[in-house]
């Protein structure tokens, strides 16, 4: 009985991440439909180009939201409202200090931006358009980051969901107004995220403030100020920085040599894996949910001292997204052919795909140990042992792709990236005798 509550628990804290997870992917259809009804090719290419800058520009301060929830969560956990505040204000501080930095580089960052890019001087014009309107979101977006790693941090996953769906349905009607109903173009759709990305901002601090109770700010802000700029606290933030900015660099590179190895067998079989890979991304959103709820059970746990609690939450977490990861890989599996379908009209893609949809569905199955363990280190705020494990299994990754794709073609390809995240759980799973002795 006891277990079956703490399942019911963990689910009602996942789902509204999953709801989260899942709105992101429709702001991007949204965008791409609103610019492709008034605008033209260039248009849509430098919509893309340009959000993909602000990826590369974001994506190392990732810190700022998976460093934060597991601080925060064991401050939470050991009972210590002080320091949860203390983490709070330092984490806020340091997105706004990098936030003005960026803002401060921009001319910098753009050009170099645009001088790498392959595009026409028409589309690198555009990009600057949209890159010189929302850089100056770069405070918001980091601020953001924090905010969200904050609330994922104490278990408010209910405000999580709101804040996400402000951030996502305030840029979706800001783009349709700003694009479709005053033809501003590409201008419109940077312009409408930048407005987004602050009033979240200013939401997201609203609903932390008020559930911490947290009626001063600034005068706490004062009160805590040397507990802030503690020497030893920053710099453990800024070591799991770096360690989360390899261990994303070998994770992305990884996606990027499965990708790049498909396209050596032709076209048609890169578009199949691409389908097959947006399953892939599909159940991250789920797999996803359930990690983040492992990231704040473990902190929690952890700054309670509280080692059998500990791994409780492991085994019931992990048995809920095992199930998960079940249920959607054998769907991926059953229905296959009529998804794929959908998807594509190229005969040829949806023969590759549907060949090779068993292997995305095993993929599926057996990714959700890579997605709790990360979660659990994560809150463990151990970001060394995720960075190692990274790059091993991206050099798992090259290596068995490297021999299997010759012998077996792409279906060697899928067999390395399934052997490449099972090489993730079980690199880190190898950690955690020595990350449980030594926690308590």
């Amino acid at each position: 009985m006891h277990r079956l509550k703490n399942h019911k628990k963990i689910l009602r804290l996942a789902f509204p991440i999953i709801l989260a997870n899942a709105s992101a992917p429709i702001l991007g259809l949204v965008d791409t439909t609103a610019i492709g009804q008034t605008g033209v090719a260039a248009d849509l290419g430098a919509v893309a180009l340009a959000t993909l800058v602000f990826s590369f520009v974001y994506w190392g301060f990732g810190f700022l939201r998976m460093g934060t929830t597991g601080f925060i969560s064991q401050a939470h956990g050991a009972n210590d409202r002080e320091e949860v505040l203390a983490v709070l204000y330092r984490v806020v501080l340091l997105g706004l200090g990098i936030g003005v930095l960026l803002i401060l580089l921009q001319f910098f960052i753009g050009n170099f931006a645009v001088w790498v890019m392959s595009a026409s001087e028409e589309v690198k014009g555009l990009v600057k358009d949209y890159f010189y309107i929302r850089i100056w979101g770069a405070p918001a977006t980091l601020i953001t980051y924090a905010l969200l790693g904050a609330l994922i941090g104490l278990g408010w996953t209910k405000q999580l969901l709101w804040v996400q769906l402000v951030l996502n349905g305030l840029n979706i009607l800001l783009n349709l107004l700003f694009v479709v109903g005053l033809d501003m173009g590409i201008k419109g759709i940077a312009l409408g995220t930048l407005i987004a990305e602050w009033v979240t901002l200013f939401f997201a601090w609203y609903l932390l403030t008020k559930n911490l109770n947290l009626h001063h700010p600034w005068q706490r802000l004062k009160e805590l100020w040397n507990r802030i700029i503690d020497r030893a606290k920053i710099i453990a933030i800024f070591k799991v920085n770096a360690d989360i900015m390899i261990r994303t660099f070998a994770l992305l590179s990884g996606f990027a040599w499965f990708a790049n190895q498909g396209a050596i067998f032709g076209d048609t079989t890169l578009a199949a894996n691409h389908v097959l890979l947006q399953f892939v991304s599909m159940s991250a959103f789920f797999l996803d949910g359930f990690a983040h709820v492992s990231e704040m059970l473990s902190g929690k746990a952890i700054g309670a001292k509280d080692k059998q609690g500990f791994i409780k939450q492991i085994k019931d977490s992990t048995q809920i997204a095992g199930v998960t990861a079940i249920l959607l890989g054998s769907g991926i599996m059953l229905f296959a052919p009529l998804v794929i379908s959908f998807i594509t009209k190229d005969v040829q893609v949806q023969a590759i795909a549907e060949q090779h949809a068993i292997y995305a569905g095993i993929y599926i199955i057996v990714s959700f140990v890579a997605f709790q363990l990360d979660g659990v280190f994560i809150g463990a705020t151990r970001s060394k042992e995720m960075r190692n494990t990274s790059i091993i299994s991206l050099l798992v990754l090259i290596g068995t792709g490297t021999v299997l794709t010759q012998y077996y073609g792409n279906i060697g390809l899928w067999i390395s990236f399934i052997i490449y995240v099972i090489a993730r759980g079980v690199s880190l799973g190898v950690y955690m005798p020595k990350l449980v002795r030594e926690l308590f």
